[in-house]
C-alpha cells in the first residue's frame, strides 16, 4: 500500500503516460445524474477512461487466481470472466456459463457454456473450465484464493460432456456451488495457461500493459460475446485516497473508486463531479474474540452490543453515509433473515450485566488502526459510549498495513470491515472453527456441521430457514457488533455515463464494458 501512488506520483504519472483530456471532456448535463437515474445522454463510442483505485504497490498481480485487491480485481474483471456472477442481491445469475443443473442431492453439477472466444481466437470448451478449476485448487499454490471455497470440488470425477458442457463433481452436496464459482479469484483461463505476464481471457478488455503499483492498460475486444465495450481504452491506475480524490476532481481520472464520505460531501458541492452510491452494502463492526476475557463471558458480548449507540457511530464515522447495523452480516441479502428486530441501545441492562460479570471499574483494550477510513474514529467514539456503564476502553493503535492479518490474533476486541458476498461465503470464510479468517474465534463444531448439512439442502426456503437460526445463533452469541452499513461510494466525472450503483463485488460493478463517455 505504502508504495501506491500519492498525489504527487499520481500527477507525475499522467504527466508521463502522455495523458490528456478525453474528447469532449468537461463538465455537462449528466453532473447531477446519479447511477441508473436514466440521464439523457445517448451512448457513444470511443475514448479512454482511467479508473483509480487503492493501490498495492509490488503486492498487485495480472494472476486472476491471485488476487484480493480491489485493483487487482478490476483490472482482472476488465480481461477474464466467471462461469458465474453475483447479482445485486448476490444471487448468481450467468456469465459464461448460460445455465446449470445439479443431479437431484446438489453434489454433481452441470454447466452449459455460452458461444464465446478467447482474446488469441480460441472458442471458450469445457477443458479451459477443467483447467481453469484445475489451477485454482492446485494445492502446490496455496496462494490462490479460491482454493478453500472450492476445496469439495472432485476433479478426477469432474468432466466434459462435450464442447459446451461441463459436468463438475463435488465431494459433498453444496446448493450453493454456483455461488461459489462466483468469489474471488475464479476466473476462467485458457486451457494451458501458463504465463499471467501475458493475459489471454474472454473478457471485454484485452492486455496491453502493466506496471505492478501504476497501471494496466487494456483495449477493447472487438468480438466480445456481450457486446464490445463503448469505450477503446482502458486504464486502471493505482493511487492513494487523497490521489484518486484529486485526479477526478483534477481531470487525471474519469473513475475513483471507494471514496469516504468527507469526500463525497465536498464533491456533491461541485458540478465536476458526481458521486454513485451503493446503499448501505458493506459493515462496519466491532469484533469480540468469544474464547478470550472478558468477551468469553456472552453477557459481557452482549453488554458490549447493547452500549453502542448505532445511529450516532453512522452519524458521526460515516457522516450519514449509510445505515444501522443490526449485529449480523448481509442485510438485503439473499438468505437474510426478515422480521429481526432492531438491537436498541440500553444502558441499564448493559450495566447490570457487566456488574455481574464483575467488569465494572476495569479497563478494556480495543485494538484498531487505521487501515480503513473510519476505524480509529469508531474505537474512540464506542469508547465514549462504553465508559457511560463504568468501563474503560482503552484504544491501542497497530500498523495499517498489517491490522487484517495481526487482528486475527492481537486484540480482545477491534475493527472489521467487510465487502458484499454471499451470506454463505461469509460464513465459509470467517465463522466456521477451520475458517481463514476467523476474526471473532467462532469455534464451535455443531454450528460447522449444522451450517454443512443447511448448504446441501436443495430447497431453498427450506435452506434459508436452516440459515436463520443459524443466524440468529449468531446475533444473540456471537462476537459480531455490526453497528453499520455504509454506503460504497465511486466518484466519477461528470461525462461518465452507465455507471450502476451497486455493492461492490457484483456482475455490475466497476463494468468498463457498459460506461460511456458523454
Amino acid at each position: 500500500m505504502a508504495e501506491a501512488w500519492g498525489r504527487r506520483g499520481f500527477l507525475g504519472l499522467a504527466g508521463a503516460a502522455g495523458l490528456a483530456a478525453v474528447t469532449g471532456c468537461g463538465a455537462d448535463s449528466g453532473a447531477g445524474g446519479g447511477a441508473g437515474s436514466g440521464a439523457a445522454a445517448q451512448p457513444k463510442q470511443g475514448g479512454r477512461l482511467r479508473a483509480v483505485y487503492a493501490g498495492g504497490g509490488a503486492k498487485e498481480v495480472l494472476d486472476p487466481h491471485v488476487q484480493s485487491l480491489f485493483v487487482d480485481i478490476a483490472r482482472h474483471k476488465a480481461m477474464y470472466e466467471k462461469l458465474v456472477e453475483l447479482g445485486p442481491d448476490l444471487k448468481p445469475v450467468p456469465r459464461l456459463a448460460s445455465k446449470w443443473d445439479h443431479d437431484g442431492t446438489a453434489t454433481t453439477w452441470r454447466f452449459t457454456l455460452r458461444d464465446a472466444t478467447f482474446h488469441d481466437g480460441g472458442n471458450l470448451v469445457a477443458e479451459d473450465v477443467l483447467y481453469s478449476l484445475s489451477r485454482i485448487v492446485d494445492p502446490a499454490v496455496p496462494e490462490r484464493v479460491a482454493q478453500s471455497s472450492l476445496a469439495t470440488l472432485d476433479l478426477k470425477r469432474s468432466k466434459a460432456i462435450g464442447p459446451a458442457t461441463v459436468e463438475l463433481v463435488l465431494t459433498a452436496p453444496n446448493a450453493e456451488f454456483p455461488a461459489l464459482l462466483a468469489g474471488i479469484g475464479t476466473q476462467i483461463v485458457r486451457n494451458g495457461f501458463k504465463d499471467p505476464s501475458k493475459p489471454v481471457g474472454t473478457g471485454a478488455f484485452r492486455y496491453v500493459s502493466f506496471e505492478a503499483g501504476r497501471s494496466m492498460i487494456a483495449s477493447r475486444y472487438d468480438d466480445y460475446w456481450d457486446e464490445p465495450a463503448r469505450i477503446e481504452e482502458l486504464h486502471i491506475l493505482s493511487a492513494d485516497a487523497e490521489a484518486r480524490a484529486n485526479a477526478v476532481q483534477g481531470g487525471q481520472a474519469e473513475y475513483a473508486n471507494d471514496m469516504t464520505a468527507t469526500f463525497a460531501r465536498t464533491a456533491e458541492a461541485g458540478k465536476t463531479v458526481r458521486i454513485v452510491a451503493a446503499k448501505a452494502s458493506t459493515m462496519q463492526a466491532f469484533v469480540m474474540k468469544v474464547d478470550q476475557p472478558p468477551f468469553d463471558n456472552p453477557d459481557v458480548r452482549l453488554a458490549f452490543k447493547l452500549l453502542a449507540d448505532r445511529q450516532r457511530l453512522v452519524d458521526v464515522v460515516l457522516a450519514g453515509r449509510g445505515e444501522v447495523g443490526n449485529d449480523l452480516f448481509g442485510k438485503g441479502y439473499q438468505y437474510y433473515p426478515a422480521g429481526l428486530p432492531q438491537r436498541e441501545r440500553d444502558v441499564d441492562r448493559a450495566k447490570a450485566l457487566l456488574a455481574k460479570a464483575g467488569l465494572i471499574g476495569k479497563q478494556v483494550e480495543i485494538f484498531t488502526a487505521d487501515a480503513s477510513a473510519g476505524f480509529v474514529e469508531a474505537a474512540t467514539l464506542f469508547a465514549e459510549q462504553v465508559a457511560e456503564a463504568g468501563v474503560r476502553l482503552k484504544v491501542s493503535t497497530g500498523s495499517p498495513q498489517t491490522y487484517a492479518k495481526d487482528l486475527l490474533t492481537k486484540g480482545a476486541i477491534g475493527n472489521h470491515r467487510s465487502g458484499a458476498m454471499t451470506i454463505p461465503q461469509y460464513f465459509t470464510d470467517r465463522l466456521l472453527s477451520q475458517s481463514p479468517f476467523n476474526v471473532t474465534h467462532w469455534r464451535r463444531p455443531a454450528f460447522d456441521s449444522a451450517f454443512a448439512a443447511a448448504r446441501a439442502v436443495t430447497s431453498e426456503q427450506e435452506r434459508s430457514a436452516k440459515y436463520g437460526v443459524l443466524q440468529k445463533t449468531l446475533r444473540d452469541e456471537g462476537g459480531i457488533l455490526a453497528w453499520g452499513l455504509p454506503d460504497y461510494l465511486v466518484a466519477v466525472s461528470a461525462k461518465v455515463q452507465g455507471v450502476q450503483a451497486v455493492p461492490p463485488n457484483t456482475l455490475d460493478q466497476g463494468r468498463f464494458d457498459k460506461v460511456w463517455l458523454a
